[in-house]
């Protein structure tokens, strides 16, 4: 006589097996990591960090595919479209991944919905950044010389609701000045043009800005975030000038929503174990950038927190995507 339950404890026995065989098996095909945003920002030089170690892991090519345009909009969207097989990462950013949605109603991807989040790869620290050539050696000597011209002093971004757009954004709420946001798509035009002095300061990632610090090319104004980075500690933070004022960017790891959980958890055990490299853990901090390496469940709570939290802001401030 067949005991009762035997097919169902069979199935799920298939299906565990299945799953198991999956997470082993993968990547059967070459992986790329989508960047929003060209070559040079902070984003690439992350993502180009992971790919080799990812390839020794997975004896797989993985490549750094860049599809800037429309303020990561154009890569976003690419990356949440492509196939849920888990060979298409998308390293997004705060402005990716819980902010552009407020700002460009048209967006056909809802970040929360169409991916599927696999870790918060690093907590990126912001810094402050003028032209030698403007007369502000500090904070508060800038909002001094906003108020003083006011419409005439302007900030460069990486494009409309990215992380240096809405720190600019928050220094002009918080402050009171009247400053002209100059969007770029990415921040490596944004630089450029900065170092070139068409544009007079930006608020970026330690690791685009660190190098031109050191070298002289651009000043450190003050660091964003809530306590002063040892790779500046002679460097202010904003929030000593404004109090309250704090902004953290992060990049994360995603996949396409459909993307089988056996391949996601097997992806984010190998990108943990990248990040908790002590080469890479020190080459990270050595840009300002601290290696997180979360559960998937700890990184979606992050982008809802975050997606309410500026959606608020731009709501309140009325800030436009030009």
């Amino acid at each position: 006589m067949r005991k009762p339950g035997l097919g169902l404890a069979a199935l799920l026995a298939f299906v565990a097996t299945a799953s198991g065989a999956l997470a082993q098996a993968f990547p059967s095909k070459p992986v790329r990591i989508v960047v929003a945003f060209p070559a040079g920002g902070g984003t690439d030089i992350v993502a180009r960090l992971l790919a080799p170690k990812l390839t020794e892991t997975w004896e797989q090519q993985v490549i750094v595919d860049n599809r800037a345009g429309a303020s990561g909009v154009i890569g976003t969207e690419f990356a949440a479209r492509s196939a849920p097989d888990g060979t298409t990462l998308f390293l997004g950013t705060l402005g990716n991944l819980a902010v552009n949605q407020h700002l460009y109603p048209k967006m056909t991807v809802d970040p929360l919905r169409d991916f599927a989040p696999v870790t918060q790869v690093v907590a990126v620290h912001f810094v402050m950044v003028a032209n030698p050539s403007l007369p502000a050696r500090n904070v508060g000597e800038l909002i001094a010389l906003a108020k003083s011209r006011p419409g005439q002093i302007n900030y460069s971004s990486s494009g409309p609701g990215g992380a240096p757009h809405l720190a600019g954004e928050l220094l002009k709420s918080m402050a009171k000045v009247d400053i002209v946001h100059v969007p770029y798509k990415g921040s490596a035009p944004s630089f450029q043009d900065l170092l070139g002095g068409r544009v007079s300061f930006t608020c970026d990632s330690l690791v685009q800005a660190l190098p031109y610090i050191r070298d002289g090319r651009l000043v450190a104004l003050a660091v964003l975030g809530a306590a002063r980075s040892p790779l500046l500690p002679g460097v202010p933070t904003v929030g000593e000038t404004l109090p309250g004022y704090e902004l953290t960017n992060w990049f994360g790891l995603v996949a396409p929503a459909a993307t089988p959980r056996a391949a996601v958890a097997k992806i984010h055990g190998d990108v943990v174990k990248v990040l908790r490299d002590p080469a890479i853990t020190e080459k990270l901090s050595g840009m300002g950038a601290t290696a997180i390496g979360n559960e998937p469940n700890e990184f979606g709570a992050i982008m809802r927190a975050d997606s309410e939290k500026w959606g608020k802001l731009i709501h309140e401030a009325n800030i436009k995507a030009e």
